[in-house]
């Protein structure tokens, strides 16, 4: 649950909503610390990953929710201390889900409260076994911390809730041997139909011009040693370094890094030789031993989308792969501050670039290309 736990960071300019609780990071000994969870699913804990990153963290235990009795605990600059007859509320697997139903809420989008709430109000209208059963699914879906919450009620807490997706005469599962009997029943349903018209009859709360567009999950564009072309080589082709020959200027580059280092060099001789180059690691050696052209700090940016235009329009399949990342942020990884994301402390500029060549290639698939 969000709460009143409001951040933010800046990523290409946009302002990122975030949230944040706190968790242990081990690192030898155990840290307490802040989990900064992002509604474009990046998570910061210790530097930003993605959720499949962090997911990899928690199984890992860098990120820790089992705390062994007699383990050193640390919180930076307030106390040092062990843990004694430790008890976690919390499983990978719960964390996981708690983590992911935030970034559902951050963006508007329904959680797995909602989803379960949503298979009840199925089951009253149509009130089968069947129905029961996925709504009775849906409610041990939500994270067994949050289940409490589901109904925004305080008094009762779920209780109506699980009776209702029990049904008379199951057994409860909170409770082994205590089965629901039709009384308790009959008045979870009688709570759910005054809850019903309590929530019709409450005024709806709609921003003027439309609901805002929830963030798809950012996508990291790790370094990857050596790159091949592929049939498939998915988020890999978007990598500058990635095999994909770009013609410019009547020459022809084995990758945009090719060219981008061969520009960058005032030097013919040197500019060929990166052209030449077996690796873009090579090109990049190459032109860096070599004379800059003038203004090129200032015009490397502009040079860069110029290259990244090429490489996508001369490959289709590229651009395909390119346009299926839909319009979620991506993180790109470069030794650069200027480049790459650098755990949140780079320009991204790469990453960034790559969303403007994306939105044109959307744009001209629609045909909504403004000529100037």
């Amino acid at each position: 649950m969000i709460g009143n736990r409001i951040t933010s960071r800046m990523a290409d300019g946009v302002r990122v909503p975030g949230t944040w609780r706190h968790a242990f990071i081990r690192n030898g000994d155990y840290f307490l610390t802040d989990l900064f969870i992002y509604a474009d699913g990046l998570i910061d804990c210790w530097g930003l990953v993605t959720l499949e990153e962090f997911e990899r963290k928690l199984r890992s235990g860098w990120v820790a929710t089992e705390l062994p009795d007699g383990a050193r605990v640390s919180a930076h600059d307030l106390a040092v201390w062990k843990f004694s007859e430790p008890h976690s509320w919390h499983t990978p697997e719960l964390l996981l889900a708690e983590v992911r139903d935030t970034i559902d809420q951050l963006n508007g989008r329904p959680d797995s409260t909602d989803r379960c709430l949503a298979a009840v109000d199925v089951f009253l209208a149509e009130r089968t076994e069947e129905n029961r059963a996925a709504a009775r699914a849906a409610y041990y879906a939500i994270p067994e911390t949050q289940r409490h919450y589901a109904l925004g009620d305080m008094d009762r807490k779920d209780e109506p809730l699980l009776v209702l997706v029990t049904g008379p005469g199951g057994e409860l599962e909170a409770l082994p041997g205590e089965t629901v009997d039709q009384e308790e029943y009959d008045e979870a349903v009688a709570y759910f139909e005054e809850r019903a018209r309590w929530l019709a009859e409450r005024p709806a709360r709609v921003p003027a011009d439309g609901p805002a567009t929830p963030m798809a999950p950012a996508i990291h564009l790790p370094q990857s040693y050596p790159l091949k072309p592929s049939d498939d080589p998915g988020k890999q082709a978007l990598r500058n370094d990635y095999p994909a020959p770009v013609r410019v200027d009547g020459d022809t580059y084995p990758s945009v890094a090719h060219a981008y280092w061969a520009l960058s060099t005032a030097d013919p001789v040197a500019r060929a030789a990166a052209r030449d180059a077996d690796t873009a690691f090579a090109a990049r050696n190459t032109a860096v031993g070599a004379p800059r052209r003038e203004g090129w700090e200032q015009a490397r940016t502009a040079v860069m989308t110029a290259l990244l235009r090429a490489k996508f329009t001369q490959h289709p399949a590229l651009a395909r792969v390119l346009l299926d990342t839909a319009d979620a942020t991506l993180v790109y990884d470069d030794d650069s501050g200027h480049w790459g994301d650098n755990g949140g402390r780079g320009r991204n500029w790469t990453g960034r670039l790559l969303e403007v060549v994306r939105s044109e290639l959307h744009a001209e698939q629609a045909g909504i290309t403004p000529s100037v």
